[in-house]
């Protein structure tokens, strides 16, 4: 027990109580916090929980909202068509996008633990990302053809650079700032903002976009996601985080095989989020079906982003709320739900009234997103939670760059088999899907109910 003169200040007086703002105050409301485990935090960061609860859910919801207009799988692809770029050019977005961002992460993470404060170096990267989102918007307005679809894709190839050093910091920072069964919740919630966001810009697209592609409209969306980021970065510049350890790592604790190679659990993980790729890769499959049924113009491109932000009005909140109690069930549930829509998907097209509707592709697209929402927060939980201090700054620096080659790798193989039909791509998805449904079930439980 503490005596009176501990709750006292030097002066022999009572301390102000801290007066919590209205957003930390419905932060607050929305967060579920087990006092226990608030009390393993330092003294300095457990009194600001419902403060940096609030900045990161804000934070993270405006990267979302920009990761929407930067989305391989929809906008950018249809920018590149308004824009007359190459096919050759378009193909290479996801691997760009998703593999850029993944495969430096093992290389900077020695330089990230070394600075004792990790979040600049988040909004760092936020501020690369937005830069390079304004360079593709004045690209897109002003050059076209070959030109215009390489100058993007070089500067989203900086973006992916940029976004690797947000991706890395940003399980730092949550860890480091959020106890344990919160984690979900923030990122879930998160993911809820940005989903509205995505529902009124699909909308307005799908009421004004008309059946043209206008380079134009593109160009501006692509400039309010640049603005989105800035306004994430000076919002998680205000994030109260305590200055960590400081570790200079010898060659072996930097080394990526080294880790898998020692680190049973780990390795499990990684061979399970490989596995879980299936609702990452088959959105552009039934995009590409939608295509052909329905043109690409402007009004068609709304649908698909309705879907998405509904998924993460619809899934954000479950999801996180499930991967604090269960991470690894949250990713089993997602890849199986994933598998199952795709089956559905496939048995529909072949019903000649259902596979010209233009609808089941929308439909099918927003399951698939619900689904993936679930795979990304129960992912990113778990690799948060199964590490402590400065390893998780090597669990989800090695793990994602990991990632980076195997996606190279399945993308390839997905890809190479979209040669015989995208309905056979999609049948290998969703056997990766079951397989990875049951491997996230033979997981160590790390969350905070683990027992």
């Amino acid at each position: 027990m503490t005596s009176d003169a501990d709750d006292a200040t030097g002066d022999g007086s009572s301390p102000e109580p801290r007066v919590e703002t209205p957003v930390e105050r419905a932060a607050a409301y929305l967060l579920d916090v087990d006092e226990t485990t608030v009390e393993r935090l330092p003294v300095e960061v457990a009194q600001e929980v419902p403060g940096n609860a609030a900045r990161q859910v804000v934070a993270l919801a405006c990267q979302k909202a920009g990761d929407l207009v930067v989305d391989p799988r929809t906008v950018l692809t249809w920018v590149m068509s308004s824009v007359g770029a190459p096919a050759a050019v378009v193909g290479l977005l996801v691997p760009v996008r998703e593999s850029g961002s993944l495969l430096p992460q093992a290389a900077i993470s020695g330089f990230v633990r070394r600075r004792r404060i990790r979040k600049w170096l988040w909004v760092a990267g936020a501020a690369g990302q937005a830069v390079s989102v304004l360079a593709m918007a004045i690209l897109a307005a002003t050059t076209s053809g070959a030109l215009a679809g390489w100058g993007i894709l070089g500067a989203l190839a900086v973006f992916a650079l940029a976004r690797s050093l947000s991706s890395l910091t940003s399980k730092d920072v949550l860890g480091r700032t959020m106890p344990k069964g919160t984690r979900g919740q923030v990122t879930g919630t998160a993911t809820v903002a940005s989903g509205a966001v995505a529902i009124t810009l699909g909308a307005a697209l799908r009421a004004f976009g008309g059946d043209d592609a206008q380079v134009g409209t593109l160009a501006v969306i692509l400039g309010a996601g640049a603005l989105a980021w800035v306004l994430a970065g000076g919002i998680f510049a205000t994030i109260t985080e305590q200055a960590g350890e400081v570790e200079v790592p010898d060659d072996d604790r930097g080394s990526a095989l080294t880790l898998l190679r020692t680190d049973r659990d780990f390795r499990r993980f990684v061979i399970v989020r490989t596995l879980l790729l299936v609702s990452a890769l088959s959105p552009p499959f039934v995009v590409a079906l939608a295509t052909e049924v329905g043109g690409a113009g402007l009004a068609g491109l709304g649908p698909f982003l309705i879907s998405s932000g509904l998924a993460s009005l619809l899934g954000g909140r479950f999801w996180g709320n499930l991967a604090d109690r269960s991470s690894r069930l949250t990713m089993a549930l997602a890849a199986g739900g994933a598998t199952l829509v795709i089956v559905g998907l496939l048995l529909a097209l072949r019903v000649e009234a259902l596979r010209e509707a233009t609808l089941l592709y929308p439909a099918a697209y927003l399951l698939l997103a619900i689904a993936h929402t679930g795979v990304r927060v129960g992912r990113k939980t778990y690799v948060v939670d199964l590490a402590e201090g400065n390893q998780r700054t090597d669990y989800v620096a090695v793990s994602n760059s990991a990632m980076g080659v195997l996606l190279l790798v399945t993308g390839a193989l997905t890809s190479a088999v979209a040669v015989f039909g995208i309905e056979v791509a999609l049948a290998v998805l969703a056997g990766l899907g079951l397989l990875g449904a049951v491997a996230s079930r033979t997981l160590p439980h790390v969350s905070q109910d683990a027992r």
